[in-house]
């Protein structure tokens, strides 16, 4: 198993979430997710200004193996997105959990964290 972070909340479609310290989650995929696919060659970012719902798609990741949709784990507003993966995508495969990450949501409820798993829960179904 890569590694996964401890501070994180996970889907089990393996999106990532990080609680900022001024209330703000931001959002990736998973170091497990991108091994999976592959080399990544393209990301669609949402727009800034879009609200989602929680589990709700909000991108798009393609490698050259497949493309795969990327979930929101959360329901809110999209504050901002990782521009630099527009043109050098291959960042989500080099650091997943840091610059590699997709997009920002200010939450319509905190609460919904409670919804995701913790790390060991996480890494525990990607074993499956």
């Amino acid at each position: 198993m890569r590694e996964i972070p401890g501070d994180l909340k996970f889907l089990s479609s393996h999106e990532w979430a990080r609680i900022e310290d001024d209330g703000t989650v931001t959002v990736g995929i998973s170091d497990h997710a991108q091994d999976l696919l592959g080399d990544i060659v393209f990301v669609e970012l949402p727009e800034v200004g879009k609200i989602l719902s929680a589990e709700g798609e909000a991108a798009i990741v393609e490698s050259v193996k497949a493309a795969s949709d990327v979930y929101s784990p959360l329901s809110g507003e999209i504050i901002a997105v990782n521009s630099l993966l527009e043109d050098n995508p291959e960042i989500v495969n080099e650091s997943p959990y840091e610059d590699g990450w997709f997009f920002k949501i200010k939450p319509d409820n905190l609460d919904e964290l409670a919804d995701l798993l913790d790390a060991e829960s996480y890494a525990d179904s990607c074993e499956d």
